[in-house]
């Protein structure tokens, strides 16, 4: 699913999963995310953990109640000194950096795919960079 909202709201979008008994977020849920405190391009699968800063990670976990969900994060780079984060991350990307985010994409649909098969520590030790 792709939230309608906006980022910071993103929790929104999973609350009705919550209700379902049989859905069980540190099974069921991988959320993918930009990420502007890693370099352009890496990917970091993890099993839970804290949002780190991140408002849509925060929201997920609000809405769950929990930390306890996988989460890819793709890094966009690092906001230019000076810059507010906000601005910076919904301003275009430079072209350079999106291209290699787009580079990614048949990467990060492989990795998807072993996390729905093989679950997420097989998707950090093959993906993880």
């Amino acid at each position: 699913m792709k939230p309608t909202t906006y980022m910071n709201r993103s929790g929104l979008a999973i609350r009705s999963f919550g209700s379902l008994e049989e859905f069980e977020p540190s099974r069921d849920l991988l959320v993918v995310v930009d990420d502007a405190a890693l370099e352009v391009g890496r990917v970091r699968f993890r099993p839970d953990g804290s949002p780190g800063g991140h408002n849509g990670l925060r929201s997920v976990s609000g809405a769950l109640q929990s930390n306890a969900y996988a989460r890819l994060r793709i890094g966009v780079g690092k906001k230019p000194e000076g810059a507010d984060l906000s601005d910076w991350v919904l301003s275009p990307m430079p072209e350079e950096d999106e291209d290699i985010v787009v580079a990614l994409l048949p990467e990060l649909t492989k990795a998807v795919e072993t996390w729905v098969s093989e679950g997420v520590e097989a998707a950090m030790n093959r993906f993880n960079k």
